[in-house]
């Protein structure tokens, strides 16, 4: 991704926040950002940055969006793009950053949690469709459907701050996801997308500032911090994945530990429990631990279990077996899996963890197939490689 790329993702969900404080009209406000980037893309990188950038865009995005309002002629729509053409006088822009009030929008409570989120993660993460299809497990199709139903039941809406307590649930969740996909990337050729946990743990933070007293908005950020702090060692030199007991724990962030700690410790001394809380705990558990083999199994097993009650689902059913094979053994772990995998079938972890206990518990044969399942099953390319290479090395 050039400077350029990685400016206008940026600036999107900023100019769109913009253009939808003033206008109203979601869909077409989106249209016009989209065809200021396009502008932008084309002649920023050949003339060099406006002084201003995003109050070029917003000047550029408003006057397509005006032209829409005019007229959405053929004739008037080309004139327009000559217009785009020209680098616009910049305005004065606000210095407020109106990306987390774009994403409350987003979880207009007139919309379903499903819409809220798959909107959020395309307007504020900048994620496309298939991206999002693939967080959701569902088909790329019905996302596509929930966004332009959502974009239509928000025509007329602008921004505010109301109903914030009523959307917050949403807006956790979508940021989750965001991180999620961040993270440990869905597919292609990169483990992680870097900008897409630093936008989501920025948004976190700014959660946090406003609602220093809710316990699942510090469970998030201790999460996010202390999940993103083992990233510097996930990768070796070669680029290829590392798992996290294999890991060279010198190079994780201690200061990102160190915080998320903190907080996760004074969010279940002072709050309500909550899911992001004890996911926190988990990672704080990992982390702490100065190796892999001193790693509090035991404690995580529980955790695990309070979190199956809490905020019941396939894949915490699939993360507990883990930690039950750890405490009573590979041959355990194996049973476990098994009932877990019933609400998971074809997904490439539960192949991956068969492979590992298999692995753990002598079954070589039967380890190399399931960790081939798993490497075809998987669109991640630095997974893929991993899991093939788990399987090469236990070539007879």
């Amino acid at each position: 991704m050039t400077d350029v790329e990685r400016l206008l993702r940026e600036l999107a969900p900023q100019v769109l926040a913009a253009l939808v404080r003033r206008y109203g009209d979601f869909d077409t406000c989106e249209d016009a950002v989209q065809e200021a980037l396009l502008a932008a893309a084309r002649q920023w990188p050949a003339d060099g940055l406006p002084d201003h950038p995003k109050g070029w865009l917003i000047t550029a995005a408003s006057r397509r969006r005006i032209e829409q309002w005019r007229s959405e002629t053929a004739r008037q729509r080309r004139e327009e793009t000559f217009v785009l053409a020209e680098p616009p006088a910049p305005e004065p822009v606000s210095g407020v950053d109106d990306t987390l009030t774009l994403l409350l929008l987003c979880c207009h409570p007139s919309l379903s949690p499903p819409a809220q989120v798959a909107l959020t993660l395309r307007a504020v993460g900048g994620l496309t469709t298939a991206e999002i299809a693939r967080a959701f497990l569902v088909p790329e199709s019905t996302i596509g459907q929930r966004i332009s139903r959502a974009k239509q039941k928000l025509k007329g809406e602008r921004l505010t701050n109301d109903q914030r307590p009523e959307r917050l649930a949403a807006v956790l969740q979508v940021l989750y996801l965001i991180f999620t996909e961040g993270h440990t990337a869905s597919s292609g050729d990169a483990l992680s997308r870097v900008e897409l946990t630093a936008e989501a743990i920025r948004l976190v933070r700014q959660l946090h500032a406003e609602l220093p007293a809710d316990g699942e908005v510090a469970g998030l950020l201790a999460l996010m911090l202390l999940t993103d702090a083992r990233r510097p060692a996930r990768v070796d030199g070669t680029g290829a994945l590392v798992p996290l007991a294999e890991q060279d724990r010198s190079r994780w962030n201690r200061a990102f530990v160190g915080e998320g700690v903190s907080l996760i410790t004074k969010a279940l001394a002072t709050t309500p429990v909550g899911p992001y809380q004890l996911q926190a705990a988990i990672a704080a558990v990992h982390d702490e631990a100065p190796t892999a083999e001193d790693t509090d199994w035991a404690q995580i097993l529980t955790l695990y279990d309070l979190l199956r009650v809490v905020a019941p689902g396939p894949m915490v059913t699939l993360n507990r077996v883990v930690a039950f094979a750890q405490v009573h053994g590979p041959e355990a772990g194996l049973a476990e899996l098994a009932e877990a995998a019933k609400d998971l079938a074809g997904h490439h972890r539960v192949d991956a963890i068969r492979a590992h206990l298999l692995e753990t518990a002598g079954d070589t044969a039967g380890a190399r197939e399931a960790y081939l399942a798993a490497a075809r099953r998987t669109l991640s390319l630095p997974e893929q490689a991993y899991l093939q290479s788990r399987a090469a090395a236990l070539r007879p």
